[in-house]
């Protein structure tokens, strides 16, 4: 990645982290109309970044969050006399004559800090593996999955517009965004060889397609109802349970 991307990738980033952080503490220095200020603005400037990074930098389908985070217990490098062991041709194993077992010999063992329990050959191969795909390029998208990505990206930009629009109460905003939501992951199912990254990606939007059932004016109308039925009856009749449930 281009140093600009990485910018772009490290700005949306933060934006993400703080937020919520924002809307809460606007909202209680300058009240709900700061609240909904903060909350376009930062809606606003997620949109156009990820819109940079999918039309200018081609980076396809985008994750959240943006930048990956690190997996320190993957991604420990060899330890030093693995390295010398390697490049100075040092059988690192040792192999039963009876048992054919393999073994770690006595002169590659690590320190205790990077020990793991696998064998040297094992441990290369699956670091080697997760780095081709954490490396893999993005796949490239056509005009079809282009515009699916750009109304997934700009999804919460017209749920705010329909909200200022009918308001709160009405359920044009709701069935509006689950229509984007739908319809930009049918456009998507129809692209192959996606890599490790992409796959996962689309299965997180599937899943948080759930979470329509618990936003307004669904929430109120029928799953709330539903919701504290189960709580109430959980709480009343598997014991244990009642103490977190209430």
């Amino acid at each position: 990645q281009s140093l600009p991307q990485q910018k772009l990738l490290t700005w949306l980033s933060v934006l993400e982290c703080v937020e919520v952080f924002a809307e809460m503490g606007t909202a209680r220095v300058w009240g709900e109309m700061g609240r909904w200020t903060i909350i376009v603005l930062i809606q606003l400037a997620k949109a156009i970044l990820r819109l940079l990074l999918l039309l200018w930098y081609k980076a396809g389908i985008q994750t959240s969050p943006p930048i990956v985070p690190l997996n320190r217990e993957q991604h420990q490098p060899l330890h030093p006399s693995d390295v010398e062991d390697n490049s100075s041709g040092k059988d690192q194993t040792y192999v039963g004559k009876r048992s054919s077992r393999v073994v770690r010999s006595l002169q590659s063992t690590p320190s205790l800090q990077s020990r793991h329990w696998g064998s040297p050959q094992q441990r290369e191969e699956s670091q080697s593996r997760r780095a081709e795909e954490m490396n893999q390029p993005p796949t490239p998208l056509g005009l079809q999955e282009t515009i699916a990505e750009s109304i997934y990206i700009t999804r919460p930009l017209l749920h705010l517009l329909s909200l200022g629009v009918w308001g709160q109460r009405s359920w044009k905003p709701w069935l509006l965004s689950a229509v984007l939501d739908i319809s930009s992951l049918s456009l998507l199912s129809d692209l192959k060889d996606l890599n490790r990254r992409e796959r996962a990606e689309l299965r997180r939007r599937t899943i948080l397609l759930l979470y329509y059932l618990l936003r307004s004016p669904f929430y109120d109308r029928y799953s709330e109802g539903r919701i504290l039925l189960l709580l109430r009856l959980l709480a009343d009749y598997v014991p244990g349970v009642g103490f977190v449930t209430r």
